[in-house]
């Protein structure tokens, strides 16, 4: 399945986990897949000539919107946010294609197969979680593992970084002081309702940030797609299976199925011989034909102590750990028979099976019958899949591919490379329609191996080339973005006109929620991190009489906020907790990295559009 990723797919991205970048790209993440949505060369900057597109920083700014992590009115300043975190993952990369460092692609099949969010219930690997969580998220294999290897590149820059650098105990103490510092604040959030004049919209602003951000309101190069797909499961659920077929399959199933075994182990060597060792387990199979209790005899007999206080019992056990003979024997037991002795590098055995973990045969019956029909449409699958790699070649169409081998014909509507769901967003698809052959010349594509059980081939039936759209088909939304940027600022006008009247001893009416001495790490999760932050950031009082004013923006509006009182923290000494020492490393790591990154940028050639 890894081979076959690599070879031919293309696919999402993974979360950037370098210190201080970390920091700086959480609200923003680095999934979007650059200039996937036009052929344009334009570029917003440049990193020593490596060019950065504009819609790479506009995917990022409208999954960020969307996500409800960033007010639509901080538009402006997010979008120049992202160009700054595309522009340090730019330098990173290039530093560490400097430095020689490496990730192997043996690297990047560990980390995928390690990540539990691609892993079963049993914590296996699976081929279909992984293909369904990616086609769920819009992406495909390789571009996923693409990003993931430029991910962990950036990680061993970090931990490079993270084995160089130490910090003093004193630091560690002012840490500590910081962290547990606590401060008083209230904040009141104003919203729409609060201003006393609703904000109007008109015209000429609405052209002028079209004019400006003309480049975001792109339509990508679109075609549009006539499809065949073989699917060895449609031929299966056409074959007809017995009752015998189906027993057959569940005897096959229940001979590997795990077993639960019990032993008795006689050893022998030292305190006895091996012709010993089988005499004493002739006697305990004479005993149990008697009628007596395995678990009582292994509690007697059985040399293995692990086991001989609970009956002998092993557990669960599948192939591939006790050894050939042991399983040989284990895996042809019916539960509740017991073995002849069987002989391993430990000693002598009796095994019992005491279960067989698998479901009542009624219970698998349609599994079986899957599994059965889809064996049986093996060979008109694979003599299929060879004509329609040889009719799709040939011919002049694809309708009559599709009559020939009695395929239905799909269409698509106008799609584009990373607006894609269903089938067209499985790995290979779409860089199919994209090749120059296909989409230039009109030839039906080669075939392309969805998985295992599906083979599909595409043409292109109509073709469109990327644009700028003219404002009349996004009207709405440019009005949406400028009036969000208008109530905002507008809102933050307010803010400041409140937060001076307080200043000036008047008392407005407002209805402040009160946060009582919290520390950084013990906010309610209720009040807005922006306000959060914000607090932590303002100056001290001046006295307990006075207030410091800031504000800060939210999903809701602007908070108004008033910091009260600020209490020192205690340091944390030698009594330091495991998670102040943690965050002082991560810190400490921060700092460095923050360091790395000026550097590179005093040396780099950077020019933003």
């Amino acid at each position: 399945m890894l081979q076959q990723i690599r070879d031919r797919s293309q696919s999402m991205a993974a979360k950037v986990i370098v210190g201080a970048v970390i920091v700086t790209l959480a609200l923003f993440g680095i999934e979007s897949l650059v200039g996937l949505f036009s052929q344009s060369n334009d570029s917003v900057a440049e990193v020593n000539g490596e060019p950065i597109s504009p819609q790479a920083v506009e995917m990022q700014v409208q999954r960020a919107i969307r996500s409800g992590q960033v007010p639509p009115g901080q538009e402006r300043q997010l979008r120049n946010q992202v160009i700054d975190q595309l522009i340090t993952q730019q330098l990173l990369d290039q530093y560490a294609e400097r430095g020689g460092l490496y990730i192997s692609d043996a690297q990047v099949d560990r980390t995928i197969v390690n990540r539990p969010e691609f892993q079963d219930q049993d914590g296996n690997f699976s081929a279909d979680i992984f293909r369904n969580r990616l086609n769920s998220a819009g992406y495909t294999p390789q571009s996923f593992r693409q990003q993931l290897q430029q991910d962990l590149l950036r990680q061993q820059i970090q931990q490079g970084l993270t084995v160089s650098e130490f910090m003093l105990p004193s630091e560690r103490d002012r840490l500590g002081t910081l962290r547990n510092q606590q401060r008083s604040f209230r904040y009141h959030t104003l919203s729409r309702d609060d201003l006393s004049t609703p904000v109007s919209v008109d015209e000429q602003a609405i052209q002028a940030y079209y004019d400006q951000y003309r480049n975001q309101f792109q339509r990508p190069e679109q075609v549009k797609l006539n499809y065949v797909i073989l699917d060895q499961a449609a031929l299966a659920a056409d074959v007809e299976v017995s009752d015998q077929a189906l027993r057959s399959a569940y005897a096959e199933r229940k001979a590997q199925a795990p077993r639960r075994i019990s032993h008795i182990m006689v050893s022998f060597g030292e305190q006895r011989t091996k012709a010993q060792a089988r005499q004493r387990l002739q006697q305990v199979r004479e005993r149990l034909q008697a009628g007596e209790s395995f678990a009582q005899l292994a509690n007697e007999y059985s040399d293995d102590t692990t086991t001989s206080g609970k009956g002998g019992a092993l557990g669960v056990i599948n192939r591939g750990f006790f050894g050939e003979e042991f399983e040989n024997a284990a895996f042809s037991l019916e539960q509740g028979q017991v073995s002849d002795i069987v002989e391993t590098d430990n000693g002598l055995h009796l095994l019992k099976a005491t279960g067989i973990e698998l479901p009542a045969f009624d219970e698998m019956r349609d599994e079986l019958r899957k599994q059965v029909a889809m064996a049986k449409a093996q060979a008109r699958f694979n003599e299929l899949a060879q004509r329609l790699i040889d009719e799709s070649f040939a011919a002049e169409d694809l309708a009559s591919v599709a009559d020939d081998l009695g395929l239905e014909l799909q269409s698509s509507d106008w799609v584009s490379r990373g607006d894609v769901s269903g089938v067209l967003a499985e790995p290979g698809v779409m860089d199919a329609a994209f090749q120059p052959d296909v989409l230039e010349e009109g030839y039906n594509s080669d075939v392309i191996e969805l998985d295992d059980q599906r083979r599909m081939v595409l043409r292109v039936a109509d073709h469109r080339e990327a644009t700028t759209l003219p404002l009349e088909d996004v009207r709405a939304q440019v009005r949406a973005r400028v009036e969000a940027e208008a109530v905002q600022q507008a809102l933050s006008e307010r803010a400041a006109e409140l937060a001076a009247a307080l200043k000036a001893g008047r008392q407005p009416a407002i209805d402040w929620q009160v946060v009582e001495s919290v520390t950084r790490r013990s906010v309610d999760a209720s009040v807005p991190d922006a306000v959060v932050t914000q607090a932590f950031r303002l100056p001290r009082p001046s006295s307990s009489e006075e207030a410091t004013y800031g504000k800060a923006d939210t999903q809701q509006g602007v908070a108004l906020i008033a910091l009260d009182s600020v209490s020192a923290g205690e340091a944390a000494g030698d009594g330091s907790t495991d998670r102040d020492v943690v965050l002082a490393e991560r810190l400490r790591v921060q700092a460095a990295i923050q360091g790395l990154l000026q550097s590179l940028r005093d040396e780099a050639e950077i020019q933003r559009q």
